[in-house]
């Protein structure tokens, strides 16, 4: 949800449009390799935020025993 919020909103729709719809190559070459970092940053965070909550699940599920 955080990576949608990012990507629509009106700064991250130019960046985006910057690095893979501008006719200038050189705007091309720059915004590309930062969108894509990005991009995998927040995928990188959401496979994070997935295996937390699939532990927090798992531990509630059993029990917690000190």
């Amino acid at each position: 949800m955080l990576g949608a919020l990012v990507a629509l909103n009106p700064i991250g729709l130019d960046f985006l449009q910057s690095a893979f719809l501008s006719g200038e190559q050189l705007s091309r070459n720059i915004a590309r390799p930062i969108v894509l970092s990005a991009l995998a940053v927040v995928i990188l965070l959401g496979i994070v935020e997935w295996l937390v909550r699939f532990v927090v699940f798992r531990r509630r599920a059993r029990g917690v025993k000190s």
